[in-house]
């Protein structure tokens, strides 16, 4: 045995784990615009603009929208 006591955690330490930061909400967006772009189909960019459709990037998905519909 260990003759050594260890410190005891503080009541914060003991039930809150490190809690990682929060994802910046417009990488995931452009993530989903990037993979719509990948996919470049009607159905993926519909899908983009009506989950993100205020999102500036919702303008770029219309335009590649109507190229794909001429």
């Amino acid at each position: 045995m260990d003759s050594k006591a260890k410190p005891a955690k503080s009541a914060s330490e003991a039930r809150s784990p490190t809690v990682p930061s929060a994802r910046d909400p417009s990488a995931a967006v452009a993530e989903e615009y990037d993979a719509a772009r990948r996919k470049d189909t009607v159905e993926g960019y519909e899908l983009f603009i009506a989950r993100h459709g205020d999102d500036p990037l919702a303008a770029k998905a219309r335009d590649d929208l109507r190229r794909l519909s001429h």
